[in-house]
């Protein structure tokens, strides 16, 4: 048996991977929250990690209102950087593998092609920087047999996200106005959760590695919505409007691809087409 600690374990990803749990009988999870676990302290990471006998963490835990992160730095950075720092020391001193979450926001978008994990990074808005911060903190402690994904444009049953709002909005209005002019790729919770409990066994390295996933395949917000009101056959029309016309605090990259090669190739993951693994959750 492997005892695995999920942070954040009521986010998006988190709530995919507990819904995914009873298929890995070889696994012994350890679900939790703030209220159960506060990672910003790290004596209770040692002393609930001590109690568990620990062997692998997965840190889905993370501040992601980008907009709120402008007027919130110092939170964002407390939960993205600071404790995620508290995760890489316990696991280094323990002898822990660490599995933590990132996202294509330490990227500025002004590439033109699918990021790769080693480009440069440069974030617009200060959920990207914490969340860079954080990958950092853990590349510097460098505690072995960890690895950092990155990943994009999250989205599941659980929590608020984009789907689930354009779906709400497609049966309340006539039209909506989303913006098209920032391009990514959708990925649904369940592929990333489903990717990560794949490639726990294989997770053999001297250094922290870093790796995309995300869906494969391009789309814009505003085509995103559109595939969205398609599937789910509503009649609301998607009107697309500009970034600049569009009312949001923080600056957003504007081609954010992640290139997923690295990821498939080491551990023979599947990266299933956006299209359909939207297709497969309205349905």
């Amino acid at each position: 048996m492997l005892n695995i600690l999920v942070t954040g374990a009521n986010g998006q990803l988190g709530s995919s991977l507990k819904s995914l749990a009873p298929n890995y009988p070889n696994f012994t999870f350890y679900f939790t929250d703030k209220n159960e676990l506060d990672i910003t302290k790290i004596r209770k990471i040692e002393e609930f990690v001590s109690k568990n006998k620990i062997q692998l963490i997965i840190n889905c835990a993370a501040y992601t209102n980008v907009d709120k992160a402008e007027g919130e730095f110092p939170l964002a950075n407390e939960i993205n950087h600071l404790a995620v720092e508290n995760l890489g020391v316990v696991s280094k001193d323990n002898n822990i593998r660490l599995i933590h979450i990132s996202t294509d926001y330490v990227f500025d978008g002004t590439l033109e092609k699918p990021y790769v994990e080693t480009d440069k990074t440069n974030p617009t808005n200060n959920y990207g920087i914490t969340k860079l911060k954080g990958e950092e903190a853990l590349l510097k402690l460098n505690p072995e047999n960890s690895i950092i994904i990155r990943t994009s444009w999250l989205y599941s049953l659980y929590g608020n996200n984009f789907v689930k709002t354009m779906m709400r909005l497609g049966k309340e209005k006539e039209t909506i106005n989303v913006v098209s002019d920032q391009i990514g790729s959708p990925t649904n919770a369940s592929d990333l959760a489903k990717a990560i409990l794949q490639i726990i066994p294989l997770i053999e390295s001297k250094r922290v590695e870093i790796y995309h996933y995300s869906n494969s395949g391009v789309c814009s917000w505003f085509q995103f919505a559109k595939e969205i009101m398609r599937i789910s056959k509503s009649d609301c029309k998607v009107e697309p409007i500009l970034s600049k016309d569009y009312n949001s605090k923080a600056p957003r990259p504007n081609f954010s691809i992640l290139n997923t090669e690295k990821i498939q190739y080491t551990f023979n993951v599947e990266v299933p087409e956006w299209k359909t693994s939207l297709r497969n959750y309205i349905q």
